[in-house]
C-alpha cells in the first residue's frame, strides 16, 4: 500500500465511522424523545386510573 492508497483508506474509514455516529446521534435524539411521549401516556394512564378508581369508590359509597 503506497501512500495515496493509504490516504485514500484512511479518509474513508473516518467518514464512514463520522456517519455512522451522525446516525446513531439522530437515533438516541429519537430514542429520548420517544422515552420522553411514553412516560407522559405511562402518567395520563395512571391519573385516568385513579380517577376511575375514585368514581367507582364514590358510586360504591352512595349504594
Amino acid at each position: 500500500m503506497n501512500l495515496e492508497e493509504f490516504e485514500q483508506q484512511s479518509r474513508e474509514t473516518i467518514e464512514q465511522t463520522l456517519n455512522h455516529l451522525h446516525t446513531a446521534s439522530l437515533l438516541a435524539g429519537q430514542l429520548e424523545t420517544q422515552i420522553s411521549e411514553t412516560g407522559s401516556q405511562i402518567q395520563q394512564l395512571s391519573q385516568m386510573i385513579e380517577a376511575f378508581i375514585a368514581q367507582q369508590r364514590q358510586e360504591n359509597q352512595q349504594l
